[in-house]
Order: C-alpha cells, then structure tokens, then sequence
C-alpha cells in the first residue's frame, strides 16, 4: 500500500520540509512512496532557458528518478487527458496478434485516449466502443469508390455500415479512401470527389450529417513544393479535380486531412536535414523568407504548405488536420533514423504540444488536431520493416517505449496543462505548469531533486497522490 506524503521542495536546496510529521517518523529513507510532481511558473527569460530547454526538465524528472511502483513501473504522464480534444491515435488492425476490440476500449480508457481512426468500419469495433467516449472516425476503402459513385450505393453503404452503430457510437468522420490522390491511379482519382459528394448526400438523407464530417487523407505527395512553406502547392496534374474537392470541403465546412511523416524527409536525406529539427528538439529553425514566420519543426512546416497550397487554389477557412504521423521504432540498415530513442522523442515531444493546444505557425490560435501513428505494430504489413514498427504499443498491451501516456492515469485530476506558446509567437516570462506521477524512494526524490532545483533554480513541489494499493 502506498503512503500519501507532502513533500515541499524550497529553493533552499537543503530544506525538505515534510508536512506531516507523523508519516515521516514511519517513513525509511528507502522506502517507496508515490508522489505527484508540479512544475510551477517560472521565469524562463530570468532563468536563461529557452522554453524547450523548460520542458524537458520533466523528461529529466522522469528519466532520471527511479520509478518504483511495488515492484513495477507507474510510467509517468504530463498534462490532463481530458482537456487534449485534439489527442488521437490510429488504431490500425493489419495483424493477427492484436488484443479483441474490448480490450482496445479498456487501454484507451486508461490512457484517456478519446479520439481514434479506423481503416474500415469494422462492426466489431465499432459496436465494442458504443457508449463509450471515444471518437471514431471510418474509412472507406479505396476499392470500393468506384461503387459509390452511384447515389444509391452511397445511400446503401451509409445506412448498412453507418446509420446502425449511431448514436451509441460516435462517428464523428468519414474518410473516404486514402492518399487515393497518389496512388497513380487516374480512375481512382476521377471516382473519389463524386463518391465524397455521395456519401455526404447519404448522410444528409437520412438526417444523420450534423455531426459526421465527409474527407479523404492525402499524403504530402500530392504538393509540387513544400519549401518553404508559403512556395507551398499542389501537383498541377491534380490542381483540377483538387479544386472541386476543396470546394467540396469549403461549402460542408470539413477539414482537410493530411499524412505527414518527417521521418520520411529525413531518412531520405539525414546528412542535409537536422534531426533535431525533425523531432522537435530544440534547434534553430528556419525562417520562412516571404512570411518570416519561424519553424522549429518540420512537421508545423509540412502542415502550413498544405495551408498554403489551399490558398494557392483560392480557397480559404479549411483546417488542415494531421490524419497521420509517427516514427518507426526499427527498420532496414538503409532506413536511417528508424530507432527506439527517435521514435520515443518523436512522438514524446507531439504530444508535450498537443497537450499545450499548440497552432503552427500560420495559424497560432488554432490547435493542429494531429492522430498518432499508430496505436500498434502491426506485423502483417508489407514492405519495409518499418512499416511493421510504428507502433506505441506492441499488440500484448506493453509499451513499446515510454511517451508519457500512463495505463494507471488516474480517474480524475486538476491538472493544468502545459502552456507552450507557438514557435511563431515571442517567448512569454510565464513558463508552465506540468503535472507527473510516479513512485520513488524518498532518498532518490531528495538527491535528484536538488539537482535539477540547482541546475534550473526552480522551485518543485510535491503534492499528494490518491493511495493506490
């Protein structure tokens, strides 16, 4: 059982005040405690850091203080689940060693995890999260739209693969193909704006639309530029029927979806790109010459082109959204960058700026909704070993590596969560507030936490925790 303990770390690095002295006298130097962990405000120009060098003192925290939790890991967490709307995970299905539906809605319960995507709409899903809180968005295969673009067919898919999961299900999209811009097939291309156009009259029909948003993911193939992100726009060969599915997505107020990879960028060309670049580690960045809009990213650089490119067309109001991204944890000996430590701090630090409600910087007050990729591995995929190795967990439920998501998540916090500003913006003097959880001896907590207090001359406080036993 644990022991509930205040622990207040003052700037004065030798004080650990301990608010209730009786539990301190029943307390060994070594025994196991669990502990939240606030960051308060602090003053980053004061101080000398920059805002990345502030959060990654959590990593710090977390990396470096053992985390005991009777005889096994509590993995920590940063932020509040509840409040990250934008938060969402591919649950990709290509294996045939995955955990059943139900225990996919158990994990995301714990994870806090509200907002999935599907490849299909299978009914096994799509019935085991009914009355859950979890968003769904289906997706059309790309071989049936040919099909679809008969009105009635349309009609008939939506009521048969639709119309019976809701409202118990929340279907909040409808994906209809994917990349299907890309895939080199001119048909397919021709098929997919009538058969979007369909499926969302269907909806209309039979009065189900309000909530459901009718879209296609495309890859980033689909730009003629992306460098810098104002030269951003689409391939000529595409620009025509482009235009009308932009229209399309302007007049029914829907987003735009986009898969980016940064990964992909890199290990194309790692002598030229900067890693640190691609996995949001602190780095000077790029300006962009027409906007002088600053990237620390290349992901917020990726997302603007496909802004931009909109624009080009003469559209403008659509989000662009992130249907996919992610870092493979292994590959090939010629698939540079694909390692457990890049994929870790890849979508490590995607998620610190989810949870701050981060814009790009185009478009700073509006938070880029971005789904992880993906949920597992998945070892029936073709191709490249890394196409077998995205996921962030592996299909027996354990973590692949550790991003901060915690399957023990407790059932409610008050947590603020962190308040990163957009790298467009200037650096505020208010850094954030950020919240852990995790089980240390009280020995390891005093000498580790003098010195990150010496290293950051910040003050940690410690708070208590809900018992778990």
């Amino acid at each position: 059982m644990f022991v509930v303990l205040d622990f207040n770390f003052a700037t004065e690095l030798n004080n650990i005040e301990v608010e209730n002295p009786s539990i301190e006298g029943r307390l060994g130097d070594d025994d196991c405690v669990g502990l939240d962990v606030v960051v308060d405000e602090v003053d980053v120009e004061a101080s000398g850091y920059s805002r990345d060098r502030e959060a990654s003192v959590v990593d710090e925290i977390v990396d470096e203080v053992p985390c005991l939790l009777c005889s096994s890991v509590l993995y920590a967490y940063i932020g509040f689940f509840g409040r990250v709307a934008s938060f969402g995970i591919n649950y990709g299905q290509v294996a045939n060693n995955l955990p059943s539906p139900d225990n996919v809605l158990e994990l995301f319960s714990n994870l806090k995890i509200t907002r999935t995507r599907i490849y299909d709409t299978n009914p096994q899903v799509l019935s085991a999260f009914a009355h859950s809180n979890v968003e769904v968005i289906v997706t059309v295969e790309n071989q049936i739209l040919s099909q679809l673009n008969d009105p009635q067919q349309a009609l008939q898919w939506v009521s048969g693969h639709i119309k019976p999961y809701l409202p118990d299900t929340k279907i909040t999209g409808i994906q209809v193909g994917n990349e299907v811009f890309t895939e080199g097939d001119t048909t397919l291309i021709q098929y997919l704006v009538p058969a979007v156009v369909n499926i969302h009259n269907a909806l209309v029909q039979l009065g189900i639309e309000s909530n459901i948003h009718v879209s296609t993911p495309s890859s980033l193939e689909v730009l003629q530029e992306s460098y810098p992100p104002s030269a951003g726009s689409f391939k000529s060969e595409i620009s025509g029927i482009m235009s009308q599915f932009l229209n399309f997505l302007s007049t029914t107020k829907a987003p735009f979806w986009i898969n980016a990879y940064p990964y992909f960028a890199y290990k194309d060309d790692p002598n030229r790109i900067s890693l640190n670049y691609v996995l949001f580690n602190p780095n000077e960045g790029m300006v962009d010459p027409n906007t002088n809009l600053h990237y620390d990213n290349m992901l917020y650089a990726q997302v603007d082109a496909v802004s931009f490119a909109i624009a080009k067309l003469g559209f403008s109001g659509i989000e662009v959204r992130v249907s996919e991204t992610g870092w493979p944890s292994k590959g090939d000996s010629d698939e540079a960058g694909a390692t457990v430590q890049n994929a870790q701090t890849y979508n490590r630090n995607l998620l610190r700026r989810q949870m701050a409600n981060e814009g790009t910087p185009l478009s700073p007050r509006m938070r880029l909704e971005a789904y992880f990729f993906a949920l597992f591995n998945e070892d029936m995929k073709t191709g490249a070993t890394s196409e077998r190795n995205y996921g962030l967990f592996q299909p027996d439920e354990t973590m692949t590596y550790n991003v901060g998501l915690a399957a023990f998540a407790a059932s409610s916090t008050s947590a603020t969560s962190i308040s990163l500003t957009s790298s467009a913006t200037k650096t505020k003097k208010s850094g954030p507030a950020q919240f852990l959880k995790f089980g240390a001896t009280k020995s390891a907590i005093r000498r580790r936490g003098k010195a990150i207090l010496f290293k950051f001359n910040w003050k940690i406080t410690f708070g208590p925790v809900v018992t778990l036993s």
